[in-house]
């Protein structure tokens, strides 16, 4: 993809992160992956016409025309970066002739058909989907209904290694809405102080830890005030991957309380290192399915839903309407990695005590309430997944997976 095709599809992705950050319910912990949604949204668009394809574009964030290519060049290179896998699956009724220039701006080998046994259609579907994840998402997040007659689906597998691993720790927070529970803790100390930064935000003050993965994936992870909602912490978050706020890194940051979560003293020491930084975080495993149906208007699809009408004239001849759009999304945290899948599935129905002799600036960071995360590529900051943390593994507990690298 092109330097400014890639920077426009970056942008786009990043922007849909934040719309949906705005939107999404996390009460009770959530991960999302606008990078599963869009390049689906980009073909939709590419076969739309009328008002579903105004509509499209503006969720998208690039003309409709240029919306094929973007997707295809957006594949392409996730897929290029170690540790990411990116897929796209098109399956039509076997009763449906899909329009020969539409299908042509599709990947290759992405096509399939299905009959009326959906049994067998709902096996393979969700093959694809653990296959295609890994197993981390064991199946396609819809039900094949009798109508369907298309269904276009997106899988994002990623896994990365700490460069530096953690180790394992009970963690007991003091307060808040953790207190009195024992949970797989994480400890890390780092002579990097640049990996933390704190930033204030129009909702509040936030504290960012960038922990870099070995393959050119790094993971933030990010704590707001207390009373700062999770959209306002994750909204935040994706500010801070796109540089839109000023950010006083750990080694310019004062003695004392120097945001949330985050602490600055001085120790006696055994190593010359002038400064450190002390992370103690949390396992966790985080799983969320999203009706994006539910708030049309943020992906572009209210009119597209609607019978009857024909709003994909350029995919095929036959009258289509979209009946279902959902996405299920998994991340997990551990001590020595991170692993995230996300399938997302758009069908469309017929229309209608050491020795001490140096001083050390120690910065000790703690996430012992919720907060967000946020997985990007490195170069550029693509956000890949965005979540938040409400219930993190318990200790002693099954340890998680190592992801595979």
């Amino acid at each position: 993809m092109s330097g400014t095709l890639a920077e426009s599809a970056t942008r786009a992705v990043n922007g849909l992160t934040a719309r949906w950050a705005r939107t999404v319910a996390a009460e009770d912990g959530t991960v999302f992956s606008a990078a599963g949604v869009w390049p689906l949204l980009a073909f939709l668009a590419d076969g739309a016409g009328g008002a579903a394809r105004a509509e499209l574009s503006d969720a998208l964030g690039v003309p409709a025309d240029a919306a094929a290519a973007a997707a295809r060049g957006l594949l392409a290179d996730l897929a290029s970066v170690t540790g990411l896998d990116a897929a796209l699956g098109l399956w039509t009724h076997q009763s449906l002739r899909l329009r020969g220039d539409w299908r042509a701006g599709l990947p290759a080998g992405t096509q399939g058909t299905f009959g009326d046994d959906l049994i067998t259609a709902q096996e393979r579907l969700d093959a694809w989907a653990a296959e295609r994840t890994d197993g981390l998402v064991e199946r396609m997040p819809m039900k094949l209904t009798r109508d369907a007659r298309v269904v276009l689906a997106g899988a994002l597998s990623l896994r990365t290694t700490w460069r530096q691993p953690f180790t394992e720790i009970p963690l007991r927070p003091e307060h808040g809405p953790w207190q009195g529970r024992t949970l797989l803790g994480l400890f890390r100390r780092s002579v990097r102080p640049d990996r933390v930064g704190v930033a204030a935000t129009p909702d509040g003050h936030v504290t960012s830890l960038t922990i870099p993965g070995d393959n050119g994936i790094d993971v933030h992870l990010v704590l707001g005030e207390e009373g700062m909602t999770p959209g306002q912490v994750i909204t935040a978050g994706v500010g801070l991957v796109e540089r839109a706020f000023p950010v006083t890194e750990g080694g310019r940051l004062p003695l004392g309380h120097a945001g949330p979560g985050l602490h600055v003293e001085q120790r006696p020491s055994a190593s010359p290192e002038p400064t450190a930084l002390d992370v103690r975080t949390v396992a966790y495993e985080v799983r969320a399915d999203h009706d994006l149906l539910a708030d049309p208007d943020l992906f572009g699809l209210t009119t597209a839903q609607y019978t009857p009408g024909a709003h994909f004239p350029g995919i095929a001849d036959a009258p289509l309407a979209i009946g279902a759009a959902r996405q299920s999304a998994v991340a997990q945290f551990g001590a020595k990695g991170f692993r995230a899948g996300a399938v997302t599935a758009v069908a469309a129905r017929a229309g209608s005590a050491p020795r001490h002799t140096h001083t050390t600036t120690v910065l000790t960071l703690t996430y012992d309430r919720p907060f967000a995360f946020l997985t990007t590529t490195r170069s550029p900051r693509l956000l890949l997944t965005t979540g938040w943390v409400t219930s993190p593994v318990p200790y002693p507990a099954m340890r998680l997976t190592p992801p595979a690298v």
